[in-house]
């Protein structure tokens, strides 16, 4: 495979991805496309068909009202919306106005298979392996996110299970499950919402590995900075990032408080086992199950970069202030801390800013 020259590649164009292209274009970068033999060139590779990153493949009904974690992209604010629009309605067709109005240039689909060192030089670049062909980059910025690294936890049985298993990155709609059981396992903001929907239409069976650890105090700046410090620190020492809520405990919301009010947050303990009628209970009992819908998470979408060998024995990979502590050319934003859309943005333009200061410092 030939190997294309441009300084950046950024692979994945969600709220991280576009928001270090966005950087790139305002510090006097161009798409590799449009750019001379001296000018700093750069290319976005995106796996998905459309624009809107994760938000084009959310359940229709998480609403723009209760959607977590809303944030505008750098330079461009969220056009209004009605709080009853389907987040998936309103944001995509807005990261597509935002790719035309900035002149991103994302190529897509376009999937990357490895990234790969071309040589043994600290200084030299990195391989993009793609299905449409490979790029040779100074610098890769790495902004491929969760969505597409649904994780199945196993359990004892699973495979028997008779009626239907899915997970929150398969959800459609509530209107599926109406007049069944439904056993929701997890204790993420997903899980609430999702419990709370179904509800209305089905009968809920909540289960969780640890109890819920719910906090009644805001959710302010400073509880803010000290979450993304706990995950810091975490990805810092190479271990698996874990969930901002993982270190914070769960935040009471308005839609979360009318699901309590209504009795639908009763939380049970995790099952032991799976079989073909329902899930076996610490107790011995047996609850008889439809559908168990499995709110567990995701992990982050790496497997292209395990040419590079970062992963430490944890299972994480060392990251400090976005950037891959044994590989420099390598950032990793919408990783750890900056999973939030808040954190995906400054993260585009603190990596652009280290890309910039390191080729004035070279140039020198």
């Amino acid at each position: 495979m030939e190997h294309a020259p441009v300084d950046v590649v950024v692979i994945g164009a969600g709220q991280a991805g576009l928001s270090a292209a966005y950087h790139l274009r305002r510090r006097g970068f161009v798409p590799v496309d449009r750019g001379g033999a001296q000018a700093d060139t750069f290319v976005v590779l995106d796996a998905n068909s459309a624009s809107g990153g994760a938000w084009q493949h959310r359940w229709s009904s998480l609403r723009m009202a209760t959607v977590n974690g809303i944030h505008e992209l750098p330079g461009y604010p969220v056009p209004a919306a009605d709080p009853g629009e389907s987040s998936r309605d309103v944001l995509p067709p807005y990261f597509r106005a935002y790719e035309d109005e900035f002149d991103l240039a994302v190529r897509r689909p376009v999937r990357v298979t490895a990234v790969r060192r071309a040589d043994d030089d600290p200084h030299g670049r990195l391989l993009v392996d793609t299905d449409a062909g490979g790029w040779a980059a100074r610098s890769v910025i790495n902004a491929t996110g969760t969505w597409t690294r649904p994780f199945w936890p196993h359990y004892p049985g699973q495979e028997r299970f008779g009626g239907r298993q899915l997970h929150v990155a398969d959800y459609v709609s509530a209107d599926e499950f109406a007049g069944q059981r439904v056993v929701v396992v997890g204790a993420g903001i997903s899980a609430v919402q999702l419990l709370d929907e179904i509800a209305h239409v089905a009968e809920t069976f909540w289960v969780t590995r640890r109890e819920p650890d719910w906090s009644d105090e805001a959710f302010d700046i400073p509880a803010r900075v000290a979450a993304i410090a706990g995950v810091e620190d975490r990805v810092r020492r190479g271990l698996p990032p874990g969930s901002v809520i993982s270190v914070t405990g769960m935040h009471w919301t308005p839609w979360a408080r009318d699901a309590q009010a209504r009795g639908v947050l009763v939380r049970h303990p995790m099952f032991t086992s799976i079989e073909e009628d329902g899930v076996r209970m610490p107790d011995g009992s047996l609850v008889a199950a439809d559908v168990i819908l499995w709110a567990t998470g995701f992990r982050p979408a790496l497997d292209h970069l395990a040419p590079l060998r970062l992963r430490t024995p944890e299972g994480g990979i060392r990251v400090a202030d976005g950037r891959a502590l044994d590989q420099p050319r390598l950032f990793l934003i919408g990783y750890g801390p900056s999973q939030s859309t808040v954190g995906a943005n400054r993260a585009g333009r603190a990596a652009v800013r280290a890309i910039v200061a390191e080729r004035a410092e070279a140039a020198a």
